[in-house]
């Protein structure tokens, strides 16, 4: 089933160095990439794939202009502000982030160096950004406005399961600030629903057994994810345990429906990658301050 809607994806603004002429001179341009979970996960993931390949198609070439220095919290983000220093003593030219924590700890970590962010959900709510019309400071990226789209993912989800009562909201515990506004607006969006949420912690793979069987218990009748880099990553397990329990489910990306879930409401999450190396591609920013933009971009499900 194939969903067809709009969201507004913003462009926050930066001030960035010349790329260009670094090109020029042969350095080699040096991206710091912040995750939270698991290395070698991210490395394979479909997205930082369409997202190098991005970068190539710019002109931008791993081993040969720029080199990617990762940093992994392999999923313990007590470990993010020490790795965040990491990068910015080692002079990076640029830090690239997903989720409002790493953002977080970037930002923390540096004011001059340029921070990149993804999948950041709510960035003035996280604290990221002063506003989306004035952002300031070092951070710029992209963001989905997330906490907008529960609602309409809550009412998608009813509409598909009527007879359903019970949802589970499955999400990651001490994720970001903007997981706790998307549950404001799933709170919101329940009572106007006649829904009962119950939530479902999953902190990694290690958890999905559990978490299915306490929504098995819970007599759930459909669930909803809201952030989800373990589901993301892990996605044919999480898919094959969602199809075991024969739970309807509501994902929060397209690259979820696209490996076999029910539906989802976001925009394509390889388009947003690939928009992320225009921002990563400094030499088209040389020297200026972008005004913001406003991208539409389709949502699938």
């Amino acid at each position: 089933m194939r969903l067809i809607g709009i969201a507004v994806v913003l462009a926050l603004s930066l001030t960035l160095a010349p790329l260009g002429e670094a090109q020029r001179a042969g350095k080699v341009y040096r991206i710091g990439y912040l995750v939270v979970s698991p290395l070698q996960a991210w490395k394979t993931d479909p997205r930082y794939l369409a997202f190098v390949q991005a970068l190539r198609e710019l002109g931008w070439e791993e081993g040969k202009n720029i080199a990617i220095d990762f940093r992994s919290a392999e999923g313990k983000f007590e470990r993010l502000p020490a790795l965040a220093s990491e990068l910015a003593q080692r002079n990076v030219d640029l830090i690239l982030v997903t989720y409002d924590n790493a953002a977080r700890a970037a930002k923390q970590a540096t004011t001059t160096i340029p921070i990149v962010m993804l999948d950041v959900g709510d960035p003035v709510g996280s604290g990221l950004v002063g506003s989306l019309a004035r952002p300031g400071g070092n951070v710029t990226g992209l963001t989905s406005a997330t906490p907008d789209l529960v609602q309409k993912r809550l009412e998608l989800l009813k509409a598909m399961v009527p007879q359903a009562s019970r949802v589970a909201v499955v999400s990651i515990p001490r994720l970001s600030q903007g997981l706790t506004n998307q549950w404001s607006e799933a709170r919101a969006a329940a009572h106007t629903l006649r829904l009962t949420l119950l939530p479902v912690e999953v902190r990694g793979p290690e958890d999905f057994e559990r978490a299915f069987a306490a929504m098995t218990q819970a007599r759930t009748q459909a669930f909803i994810v809201l952030g989800d880099p373990s589901v993301r990553l892990n996605a044919g397990r999480f898919l094959d345990l969602a199809a075991k329990h024969r739970l309807p489910a509501m994902y929060n990306g397209s690259s979820l429906v696209e490996a076999g879930g029910l539906m989802s409401y976001a925009p394509n999450d390889l388009d947003g990658w690939r928009r992320a190396a225009n921002y990563v591609d400094i030499s088209k920013h040389a020297g200026r301050v972008n005004d913001e933009s406003i991208l539409v971009d389709e949502i699938a499900a």
